[in-house]
């Protein structure tokens, strides 16, 4: 993916909430401080913004998103020497549970919208978002960046966040539209059909000497023929309306659901297949889906399921993979699904998880894969624990070579 981050925020704010900002208890004014420096991206004059308001830990079921306003005015307007510049913020319940020392973005994203986005301390969130906006760290006081000057590509990773955030950010490829709707006509095809689809249409990487280019490259290409396709189905959907009368409210909020859940499972199945994919293209046995104990079933077992079953194999060959897109706090799931193999693996597209999350990974006896182009958001302690998923094949061939003997 390509693209800049001034395509999505003009400009941002980022510093450490102090205790008045949050505590009601200890103070009612519903400022921020240590505001100087927005005159950068906000201007001297009065502007009342609608805010978006995020807060995200790393528990996505306390995930909150909120509306609400946002005011930046001078509050000695009339006085004919003196400015004192203020932003205000309505209340809202992100604010209201976010904590002193937890980070904040205030990002203009809009002529009169801002994003406010709260990460709590020590969070993959906070972590991302420092990457992003390419920050070392913030105190107390707001750093702000003008991204219609300070030129910063968001990349595959920046893309990767800000979709996590809400925003619609994956291109769509029109030149396809016609061979879309000619293979597959206005509907959605199986999954497996559509990554297959997707990946003729990048015929210049190779699985086999690029396996994290490959994956990247397929899963980039395939998101935007999928949004591509997408677009132009909800586009024939809205147009016929909804119900007899083409108003039905009930039938749009289903409509919409499923189009978010589509999204989600889609995603998911892509990265499972064009990894299937990759262990085909370079000779690696493995068995998909198959049930270990307690009806679990793992997403890849390596060198296969009647290898693992048999229990004269030394567990030492035999691997397990777990695939998730977002890792967050789901990547405990994979933790029971192969009692046999005490080192699990996973793979995931997260940039920037944070020193907290993959640190208790390790505890756990995680092993987390990243793809190689991403690997540059995690810090340099955490790349000594990291693997690329050309090392994983390599890992596994090992294996598979001492189990076929």
């Amino acid at each position: 993916m390509s693209g800049r981050i001034s395509e999505y925020f003009s400009g941002i704010g980022a510093k450490r909430l102090r205790t008045v900002e949050v505590n009601l208890a200890k103070s009612n004014q519903h400022e921020f401080n240590g505001i100087g420096a927005f005159k950068k991206i906000f201007g001297t004059d009065y502007i009342d913004f609608d805010a978006k308001f995020i807060y995200m830990p790393d528990e996505e079921e306390q995930v909150i998103v909120d509306k609400g306003r946002l005011t930046w005015y001078d509050a000695r307007a009339n006085h004919p020497t003196r400015s004192e510049h203020r932003l205000y913020y309505s209340t809202n319940s992100v604010l209201s549970s976010a904590s002193a020392g937890d980070l904040v973005i205030v990002g203009r994203t809009g002529i009169e919208e801002v994003a406010v986005i709260v990460a709590p301390e020590g969070s993959t969130l906070e972590k991302q978002l420092l990457w992003l906006f390419g920050l070392e760290e913030v105190k107390n006081s707001f750093i702000v960046k003008d991204f219609t000057v300070e030129e910063k590509d968001a990349g595959y990773a920046g893309k990767y966040i800000l979709s996590a955030l809400g925003f619609e950010v994956t291109e769509a490829v029109p030149d396809f539209l016609d061979e879309l709707i000619s293979r597959f006509g206005v509907n959605f095809p199986r999954t497996i059909d559509f990554s297959n689809y997707a990946r003729s249409t990048v015929p210049d990487v190779s699985p086999v000497d690029a396996p994290d280019e490959a994956l990247l490259a397929w899963l980039e290409r395939e998101e935007m023929l999928f949004k591509t396709l997408e677009k132009h189905i909800v586009r024939k959907k809205l147009e016929r309306g909804f119900g007899e009368n083409g108003l039905d409210v009930d039938e749009f909020i289903q409509f919409s659901l499923s189009v978010q859940n589509r999204r989600k499972s889609r995603a998911g199945f892509a990265f499972e297949h064009h990894l299937a994919v990759i262990f085909n293209e370079n000779g690696i046995q493995y068995s998909r889906g198959q049930k270990t104990e307690r009806n679990n079933k793992p997403d890849f077992l390596f060198p296969g399921i009647d290898l693992y079953r048999d229990l004269n194999v030394d567990s030492t060959l035999l691997t397990m993979l777990g695939v998730k897109t977002t890792a967050k706090d789901r990547w405990r799931q994979i933790l029971a699904e192969a009692d046999r193999i005490h080192e699990k693996h996973l793979i995931t597209l997260e940039p920037a998880i944070s020193t907290n999350q993959t640190e208790e990974m390790a505890a756990q006896n995680l092993q987390l894969i990243i793809p190689e182009a991403l690997i540059e958001t995690y810090t340099e302690e955490q790349k000594r624990n990291l693997i690329t998923l050309a090392d994983f094949i390599e890992m596994v061939r090992e294996k598979q070579t001492i189990c076929n003997g």
